[in-house]
C-alpha cells in the first residue's frame, strides 16, 4: 500500500474515533435527554460503478484517468448518455456526488468532435464559476489546451473580453452578467450564438421566488436570441434535493425535461444531531444563547483537530462566532490564522485564499453565511455546526452535506435558537427526517418582472407581432409600452426607442444593483470589503459598528 494512502486511512479511522469522542462529550452533558433531541446515524454507502460510454473520445478518457477517474458512477454514465441522446435533463443528487462530470464529459467530448461547438455555463455566484474554471483548466492542460475556457463576469479584465467572445468554447458566467453584459450585446457574441449547443444551469434549486422568476425571463430572451441565430440549445441542469426539480426545470426552460435522480456516488457514515441549548430559566422558558452554544459545540470538534465549518444565518452572527472561536484558539506569532470567516462582502482574492486553505487543510475552521452552502470546492470537512435552523429542510441538508469524506465518519449538528420554527424542528425530529424537502416555485409572468424583461427583449431584437413571451397578450403590452414612449411601431415590429439601456436598471436579485465599497481610514486607507445597497442601510449607516474578519 502506498505510504500516502496508508496515512490517509489511518487518519480516517482516527477521525471516526474523534467524532465519537465529541458525541460522547455531548451525551455526558445531557443527563436528562433534553439537549440532544435527536441523534440519527446514516450508514455508509458503497459506490456503484459504470464504464465510460463507448462514444467518449479516447483522449478525454485518458485525461480523466490521469486525474484518477478511471470509471464513472452510474448516475454520471446515465446523465452523459441522456445528454448524448440530445435530451434536456435535470440531474438531482446530493452534495459532493460528482455532478460536474455529468455535464463536463458530454460537453468537452462535443468540443473535441467539432471545434465550433460552444457551451454557456450559468452559476448563481462568481465563486462557483471560479471553482469550475479551475477544474476545466486542469482538464484543458491534460488535453494540450485544445479548447478555450474562461469566466465572463464583472471581474473579467477588459483586455480579455474580446478573446473570450471570439475563442471561448466554454464561457462560464452568472445570470446577472448574462442579463446585463451578454444578451444586450449579442452582436458582439455572434461566434458563441451561431454555434451555441449547450446551456448548463448549475445549482438549479437556488432559482426560486423572485430570482427564479427573473431568470425564467432571462432564459426567454436567451432562447429568442438563439432562434435569431438559428440555434436551439440543449439544457443540462443540476440541482440539490428539492421536492419538484422536474417541475421547476420545465417551468424555467418552458420545455420538457427528463429527471435523473439516481445516485451511484459513495458516502461515508454520517451522524446528524439536533442540539437544543440547556434551559436556564424554566419558568420563563429561557435557554442559553444559541450563538454561545454553537461556539462551544464547534470548539469540541476543533479541539480534536476535526476540520469544521460553522454556518450562521446573518453576517453579524458570523463575525461574533468568529471572534469567540479565535479568542479560544488565538493565532500563534508567525503562524497563519487557523480559523477564518467567509461571507459576502469579503474581497474575491480573500475568499479564494480561504477556499484554498480549507482544501489544503491549513485552515481548520471556517465560520460562514450561506455563501459556502453551494458546491464551492473546499474539500471534505469532518463536521458541520449550524447556528440556527436555515429556514428550509433543503438548505439544512445542503449545509449538512458540506461534511463527509468518501470514507470514515462525519457529523452535522443543528443548534436550535429560541425561534418557534427552530424549536418545532428539534422537538419533532421525525417531521424533519421524514419529510421531502420543500417545493420551489416561480411566477415569471408577474407583470412587474415580465414588463422589465420585455423592454430588454425589445432593446436586443425588434418584437414581431406573432412572438410569444410568456402567457401574456404581447401585442397589447407592446402597444402600452409604445404609448409610454419606450417602443415604436415600424411596419409590423416594435422597436426600442428610449434613450435608457434597460438591462442596467433591472436587478435580478434586489431593488438595485449598486454596491458600496467599505474603506478603513483609521490609518492608511484600505479597502476591506463591499456591501449591496439594501444591506448598506442596515450595516454601514452613520455611527454603525462594522465587524470584518473578527
Amino acid at each position: 500500500m502506498p505510504e500516502s494512502l496508508a496515512v490517509r486511512r489511518a487518519d480516517t479511522s482516527g477521525a471516526i474515533a474523534r467524532v465519537h469522542d465529541v458525541l460522547d462529550a455531548f451525551a455526558a452533558r445531557d443527563q436528562n435527554g433534553e439537549i440532544l433531541t435527536a441523534v440519527r446515524h446514516f450508514p455508509a454507502r458503497e459506490a456503484q460503478w459504470a464504464n465510460f460510454p463507448e462514444w467518449v473520445k479516447a483522449e478525454l478518457v485518458s485525461a480523466y484517468s490521469a486525474k484518477g477517474v478511471s470509471q464513472l458512477y452510474t448516475h454520471q454514465a446515465a446523465a452523459a448518455e441522456a445528454v448524448h441522446a440530445e435530451k434536456n435533463v435535470v440531474i438531482v443528487t446530493p452534495t459532493s456526488s460528482g455532478k460536474t462530470l455529468c455535464y463536463n464529459l458530454p460537453v468537452l467530448n462535443a468540443v473535441l468532435e467539432d471545434s465550433d461547438t460552444r457551451a454557456l455555463y450559468l452559476f448563481p455566484t462568481k465563486a462557483l464559476a471560479q471553482d469550475q474554471l479551475a477544474e476545466l483548466y486542469d482538464l484543458n492542460q491534460r488535453l494540450d489546451n485544445c479548447f478555450g475556457v474562461f469566466t465572463y463576469d464583472g471581474d473579467t479584465p477588459a483586455d480579455a473580453r474580446k478573446a473570450i467572445r471570439q475563442k471561448g468554447h466554454v464561457v462560464l458566467t452568472n445570470p446577472d452578467m448574462l442579463h446585463t453584459g451578454i444578451l444586450p450585446h449579442h452582436t458582439r457574441w455572434t461566434r458563441l450564438f451561431e454555434n451555441l449547443r449547450y446551456i448548463i444551469l448549475d445549482e438549479l434549486h437556488t432559482y426560486r421566488g423572485v430570482f427564479g422568476s427573473h431568470l425564467c425571463n432571462v432564459l426567454r430572451r436567451l432562447r429568442r436570441i438563439a432562434r435569431f441565430y438559428e440555434r436551439k440549445p440543449q439544457f443540462i441542469c443540476c440541482s440539490a434535493t428539492i421536492a419538484n426539480p422536474g417541475e421547476l426545470a420545465s417551468r424555467l426552460l418552458e420545455t420538457e425535461v427528463e429527471v435523473l435522480d439516481s445516485n451511484g456516488a459513495p458516502a461515508a457514515e454520517k451522524t446528524f444531531v439536533f442540539y437544543n441549548p440547556p434551559v436556564v430559566n424554566r419558568a420563563l422558558g429561557i435557554r442559553r444563547s444559541y450563538i454561545n452554544e454553537s461556539a462551544r459545540v464547534a470548539q469540541e470538534f476543533l479541539r480534536r483537530d476535526l476540520q469544521t465549518i460553522v454556518f450562521s444565518n446573518s453576517r453579524l452572527n458570523t463575525e461574533i462566532l468568529l471572534t469567540y472561536l479565535q479568542q479560544v484558539d488565538p493565532k500563534l506569532p508567525g503562524k497563519p490564522e487557523k480559523i477564518r470567516g467567509y461571507r459576502g462582502g469579503y474581497l474575491p482574492n480573500e475568499r479564494r485564499e480561504i477556499e484554498r486553505g480549507l482544501r489544503e487543510g491549513r485552515i481548520r475552521g471556517v465560520v460562514s453565511t450561506s455563501a459556502l452552502e453551494l458546491g464551492i470546492d473546499v474539500g471534505s470537512l469532518d463536521s458541520v455546526v449550524m447556528a440556527g435552523y436555515p429556514g428550509t429542510i433543503a438548505a439544512t441538508w445542503q449545509r449538512a452535506g458540506r461534511s463527509g469524506r468518501r470514507r470514515g465518519n462525519s457529523c452535522a449538528v443543528l443548534v436550535a435558537s429560541s425561534a418557534p420554527l427552530d424549536q418545532f424542528m428539534v422537538r419533532h425530529p421525525d417531521y424533519f427526517f421524514g419529510r421531502t424537502p420543500e417545493h420551489a416555485f416561480i411566477q415569471p409572468d408577474n407583470l412587474e418582472i415580465l414588463i422589465n424583461h420585455l423592454k430588454c427583449a425589445a432593446f436586443e431584437l425588434p418584437i414581431a407581432p406573432d412572438e410569444q413571451f410568456g402567457d401574456v397578450d404581447l401585442p397589447d403590452l407592446c402597444a402600452r409600452l409604445a404609448e409610454a414612449g419606450f417602443l415604436h411601431l415600424a411596419g409590423a415590429n416594435y422597436h426600442w426607442t428610449h434613450e435608457a439601456y434597460p438591462a442596467d436598471t433591472i436587478s435580478l436579485r434586489s431593488v438595485t444593483s449598486d454596491n458600496f465599497v467599505i474603506i478603513d481610514i483609521t490609518g492608511e486607507p484600505n479597502v476591506v470589503g463591499e456591501i449591496d445597497f439594501p444591506s448598506a442601510l442596515i450595516f454601514v449607516h452613520e455611527k454603525a459598528i462594522y465587524l470584518h474578519a473578527g
